[in-house]
């Protein structure tokens, strides 16, 4: 359990890392764009080959990983929805549109964000041993969400003692999500983990297609298709070597 907690911490420590370098290091929106398409290709390759494939093996046709899939996607979109009406809208963004958003609001969905990874990652411990390609996974396209909506709040006028300090928050629940995954499903049949694996990679997906990639897009322009695919094929390499 505690190892969990610490590896869970360990892959949100890195929005802090993050947060950092938007606020010390002179970026640009183009960059910000093309390092969040990198993450979105290492998150792709994460859902496609360490969730939906291994729910499928781990249910062993037991069946319920379409249920979970599509409950999951259902499940990120009604609560993006709420928290967008209440003013956590582009909370991704980096370029200050977050000004018009309240604080709660914006914590709250960089948590939905974040939640269905860290419990997975949890869940990965069950196996004897952390899953390294989905701690690098998070790890990783962690960094690029961080930056973009550390930029866009710091030119929101945010303090930077603020913005640092939501994103150890946003650690610390990251790190009880994954001790959560680990300590609820240890006895879980095999039918109920492969669908939370299933419930989290469909979260992630929509996630990806409401947040991630259309501000890549915005920002990174036509190469975000290249760095994603160079996301998606350091993360399987990652799974290869593993």
């Amino acid at each position: 359990m505690i190892s969990a907690f610490l590896w869970g911490f360990i892959a949100g420590a890195s929005l802090i890392i993050g947060g950092l370098i938007a606020l010390f290091l002179p970026i640009s929106k183009r960059l910000i764009g093309l390092i969040m398409a990198f993450g979105s290709g290492v998150l792709i390759s994460a859902v496609a080959f360490e969730l939906v494939e291994e729910a499928v093996q781990t249910s062993a046709g037991s069946g319920g990983v379409a249920t979970g899939l599509f409950a999951g996607a259902l499940t990120f979109y009604g609560g993006d929805l709420l928290i967008d009406r209440l003013g956590g809208g582009r909370r991704k963004s980096s370029s200050g549109e977050q000004a018009s958003g309240s604080a709660l609001p914006i914590v709250l969905g960089t948590v939905l964000d974040g939640i269905p990874e860290s419990i997975v990652l949890g869940l990965s411990l069950l196996g004897g041993a952390i899953s390294i390609s989905i701690l690098a996974a998070i790890f990783i396209s962690n960094i690029p969400e961080a930056i973009a909506g550390t930029a866009g709040l710091d030119q929101a006028c945010w303090p930077r003692g603020r913005i640092l300090g939501m994103w150890g928050v946003v650690a610390l629940l990251s790190a009880l999500g994954a001790m959560a995954g680990y300590t609820l499903f240890a006895s879980a049949a095999p039918s109920t983990v492969a669908f939370v694996q299933a419930f989290a990679g469909g979260a992630l997906l929509t996630m990806l297609a409401d947040t991630m990639m259309p501000e890549a897009f915005e920002n990174g322009g036509k190469e975000v298709g290249l760095f994603t695919t160079l996301g998606f094929a350091v993360a399987f390499g990652l799974r290869l070597l593993e």
